[in-house]
Formats: C-alpha cells, structure tokens, sequence
C-alpha cells in the first residue's frame, strides 16, 4: 500500500524552500532523463514516433525547469548540492532505459511521473492556504506529470521486459532523491 505523504503538523509552515529546492532538482533530472532517453533513441530509425512523443514530454518539462529556476532565484532558495549527481544519474538513467528499447524507456518515464504525481500531491495539500502562487504552478505541472505518466502507458510501458522490477526500482530512487535534495 502505497504510504501518503505526511502534511505538515497544524499550525506549522510547510518548508517552502526546501519544495522549491526539490522541485527544482526534480524537473532537472526529468529534463536529463529525457535528454539520456533521446540520445539513443535518435540513432534508431525506427524509434522516430517514439522520439516525438518523448521530444514533446522533454519540451514540457524544460518549461517546468525554467519555472523553478525562476523561483529558486526571485525567493533565493539555495539549489540542492546534488546537482552534479542529477545530472550524471538523470541522463544516465534515461540512455540505459532506452537501451533497453522504446518500451523500457516509456516504463521509466512512467514511474518517475507516477513517483512525481504522488510527490506532487503531497506539496498542493501542504500549500492549502499559506503559498496560492506556488500551489497554482505546482496543480499546473502536477497535470502535465500524469498525462506523461498516462502517454508512457499508452506506448507500451508496462510491456517492459521486467516492468514492474524496473518500475519499483526507479519509484523507490524517486522518492530517495527527492528526500535528499530537500536536505542537501
């Protein structure tokens, strides 16, 4: 049974930078995850749809990145210290999936966004009435997540050789890299 996220004790302030940080964190690997994803699949003539639904997901995801690079300056919240890692893991993370073919790469893409949703879910409930603006921006790429997680699924993800090994594997580093980029 998946566990839902605590929300913060009543009366207390969630810790909106440390969203922001993770946030932030976070868009940047799904834009490095991508661009590991598109950097093998490119070179397969075959994978040409693929690369334009995944092109169309990595472009969306940039937009959410610029958003949260904007946030984490207009209210100086310092960056995780991980960034180094994200980047090497994040585009890592997408060139072996899509070594593994089209459908694994989808199987990722479907258990980040699923990992995401739920993080995702957790900040707009913490947010209720104390950041509008953050929580807004936060409902906004929250939706974009699922459809994402929901176009992985139409494109075969879970005929992943492996998928659901594959898919919890990759949930479970989600919610260890979200835990450390709001710390570090």
């Amino acid at each position: 049974m998946p566990r839902k996220p605590k929300p913060p004790a009543p009366g207390a302030q969630p810790d909106i930078e440390a969203m922001i940080r993770v946030d932030h964190a976070g868009e940047y690997g799904a834009v490095r995850i991508y661009e590991g994803q598109l950097a093998v699949l490119k070179r397969r003539k075959s994978a040409a749809a693929s690369v334009e639904t995944i092109q169309h997901m990595a472009d969306q995801e940039q937009r959410h990145l610029k958003t949260f690079d904007r946030l984490v300056n207009e209210r100086r919240v310092r960056p995780t210290a991980l960034e180094p890692v994200w980047r090497i893991a994040g585009f890592a993370l997408g060139a072996a999936t899509a070594a593994m073919g089209e459908k694994a790469a989808f199987a990722c893409t479907a258990a980040v966004e699923e990992a995401i949703d739920k993080h995702y879910a957790g900040q707009i409930e913490a947010l209720e009435g104390k950041d509008e603006n953050l929580q807004s921006t936060v409902k906004d790429f929250r939706a974009d997540e699922a459809r994402h997680r929901d176009t992985a699924l139409k494109h075969g993800a879970e005929q992943a050789p492996g998928y659901k090994l594959l898919s919890e594997a990759i949930k479970a580093g989600c919610r260890i890299a979200i835990k450390l980029s709001e710390r570090i």
